[in-house]
């Protein structure tokens, strides 16, 4: 699981630079993909020492969740409230909020899956 977690990490600081050279680099928001991103990845890092990858684990799934929470609350009025055509902003928002429930639904299979099977010595 560490290494999916640098893997989602890295791809949503390649979403957040993606869109902000995307747009132009208008604005820094456009980042806040790669903002929540660095810390998830290095957290999948720290969690390949074995010592400490729960911990690691569970910070990295509460940012994500975070994130999810963050850019639902942006994308979904948007999108129900007909601002048709979406901005770049909304779509960069919808791969955020995917990406970021992906894994949280990933590592939620994961603990349960850690915590049903037996302690390894």
């Amino acid at each position: 699981m560490p290494q999916f977690t640098v893997f989602i990490g890295l791809v949503l600081i390649a979403l957040g630079r993606g869109g902000y050279w995307g747009t132009g680099q208008a604005s820094v928001t456009a980042l806040i993909p790669a903002f929540f991103g660095l810390p998830i990845g290095v957290a999948g890092v720290v969690a390949f020492r074995l010592s400490v990858r729960k911990h690691a684990m569970h910070a990295a799934a509460a940012l994500a969740l975070l994130g999810l929470i963050g850019a639902a609350v942006r994308a979904v009025p948007a999108i129900v409230g007909g601002q048709f055509p979406l901005k770049t902003a909304v779509y960069m928002q919808l791969a955020m909020m995917v990406v970021c429930l992906f894994f949280v639904a990933a590592c939620v299979r994961s603990f349960m899956k850690a915590r049903r099977s037996p302690p390894t010595s």
